[in-house]
């Protein structure tokens, strides 16, 4: 588990499947999102918190890559990893199934900070993020 800093995990709800069954494929994105908002809060950071601050993080850049589809029911694993480069949280996130351990999904995500609407750094987010941190600047 060392290649990971952070893991969760969840069930398939019926109504994430398309006709064919399987995960829709948004769906892996808001699996992501809830991975890193619980995240956050394990790092002692609150959203909404951040928000009311002026401090947004947000998205910049994904790549994605689906690989082994969950169907309903499935209880999966999401696990994330975190580096810093410049001004950019670069989260990677793999999905895996629970009951076999096969790759699903993997994600590189991107994010920026918005303080009051400008991109720039936080220091509440470096601060929680530091024991987490693999820095590539």
């Amino acid at each position: 588990m060392s290649k990971y800093i952070f893991e969760t995990r969840m069930e398939v709800r019926d109504y994430e499947c398309d006709i064919e069954g399987i995960v829709n494929n948004a769906n892996y994105l808001h699996y992501t999102e809830h991975t890193r908002h619980r995240f956050l809060k394990h790092a002692g950071l609150s959203f909404v918190e951040m928000h009311e601050k002026g401090v947004d993080a947000v998205v910049a850049r994904m790549q994605l890559a689906y690989k082994t589809p969950l169907r309903c029911d499935d209880e999966f694993i999401s696990r994330m990893n975190l580096r810093k480069q410049g001004v950019r949280y670069i989260f990677t996130h793999d999905i895996f199934r629970a009951n076999d351990e096969r790759l699903c999904f993997h994600a590189d995500v991107e994010l920026v900070c918005l303080i009051n609407g400008r991109l720039g750094n936080s220091e509440d987010y470096d601060r929680a993020f530091a024991p987490f941190l693999q820095s590539e600047e």
